[in-house]
């Protein structure tokens, strides 16, 4: 880290103010690492936040009383999948879970569109990981809205209006969380169409690769204006005080993976859980046990 900036500073950069109206392309770039790490001293610094990581999980499974959930979105080839394998790579399966949400199912489309995510909120002293959530319904559905028919919802006009009350309730939901014990952190992986072609290739030219790569990726590629301004509405519309977005350059891993587990970490530090305390009772009724122990 430069010895100008803090850890609080390092991250900041990355937020997304409430009320802000964001141009990706104009307000964060894909590319930048600064000048705080190079690629080595990133993994070690990603090390040894891993650590710490696996400390304050421990502090807020034994806790108990809140729970953490961290929601990842971007394009395809971001970067979602590696960057959750290795800033989450010390935590304790016991207190943490991972969902990634694909289609929905027949049955998950006979409910409304936030219940899927709802029923996989994590529990109090958990942390729980959206490997995408509610929000493709703001992003693949607002750019392929023919999707919507499938829901057969009532309002069959999907304008301004529309959209509008999507974000409002998603805001809505995400204020009960955060009202009731769930802190939400938010990070969408900005990556380049330059880097993410890069990778589409090599997932191409590498055969223990070539599982990652599905034809829609390309449909999707094509769709990448259009993919760029609903990310744009939707980090404007839903950044909150209470669950803001933080856009995290992506066209390095290195610097992804470090940049959100520096994030990740700020929270929980914020967070501060700690051990149950233990009263005089129970400490007097250790005791007496002990000595039966020893005995």
């Amino acid at each position: 880290m430069s010895k100008t900036k803090t850890l609080d500073e390092f991250v900041e950069q990355f937020r997304v103010k409430p009320g802000k109206n964001v141009n990706l392309k104009k307000d964060f770039d894909p590319g930048f690492h600064g000048d705080y790490f190079d690629k080595n001293s990133a993994a070690d610094a990603l090390q040894e936040g891993i650590v710490h990581l696996a400390q304050w999980q421990e502090k807020l499974y034994a806790e108990g009383t809140r729970s953490l959930l961290i929601i990842f979105q971007a394009m395809d080839a971001a970067g979602k999948d590696s960057t959750i394998k290795h800033v989450m790579s010390g935590l304790n399966p016991q207190g943490c879970q991972v969902t990634s949400f694909k289609t929905p199912t027949a049955q998950e489309l006979s409910y409304g569109y936030l219940w899927r995510c709802a029923k996989a909120v994590p529990p109090k002293g958990f942390i729980g990981i959206f490997n995408r959530s509610y929000y493709e319904e703001v992003l693949v559905t607002k750019v392929h809205p023919e999707i919507l028919d499938a829901q057969k919802l009532p309002d069959k006009e999907y304008d301004k209006k529309f959209w509008a009350r999507r974000y409002n309730q998603i805001n809505v939901f995400e204020d009960y969380l955060t009202s009731t014990g769930t802190t939400i952190l938010k990070f969408f992986l900005n990556v380049s169409a330059e880097e993410q072609k890069k990778r589409f290739l090599e997932r191409l030219k590498n055969e223990e690769k070539n599982w990652k790569f599905s034809t829609s990726d390309l449909k999707e590629r094509a769709c990448w204006d259009e993919y760029q301004a609903a990310f744009n509405d939707m980090l404007s519309a839903t950044s909150t005080a209470a669950a803001p977005w933080y856009v995290i350059p992506a066209d390095k891993k290195w610097f992804t993976r470090l940049a959100v587990a520096a994030t990740i970490y700020l929270t929980l530090e914020d967070l501060n859980p700690q051990f149950p305390a233990v009263s005089e009772i129970q400490k007097a009724a250790f005791a007496d046990a002990r000595k039966a122990l020893e005995n």
